[in-house]
């Protein structure tokens, strides 16, 4: 598709250029957007204690089952990745006849 458009151009600047053919369009350029204002780093800080208060923090109960959970999770998954690792190693133990 791409080839498709890069030719579709050489054409329309070859057309414009014979003076045949439709000039190519000319890009319209978006309007600038006013410069963010800039705040000094009191300001910043103020800014961010604001937004620190709205956030919806969890309950100390949600943070320790969420813990308990990824450590069984991980518990579970080194478990589940050491016995593939053993059954593949002796698989390929059996194969190659070490």
């Amino acid at each position: 598709m791409a080839s498709n458009e890069a030719s579709k151009k050489v054409d329309t600047a070859r057309a414009a250029a014979r003076g045949t053919g439709t000039p190519a369009p000319s890009r319209q350029v978006p309007p600038q957007r006013p410069a963010p204002k800039r705040v000094g780093p009191v300001e910043f800080l103020s800014q961010v204690r604001d937004e620190g208060r709205k956030v919806t923090w969890p309950s100390r109960r949600e943070t320790t089952v969420t813990t308990i959970m990824v450590f069984v999770m991980v518990i579970l998954a080194s478990v589940f990745f050491t016995v593939v690792d053993q059954a593949l190693r002796y698989g390929v133990g059996l194969i190659l006849g070490l």
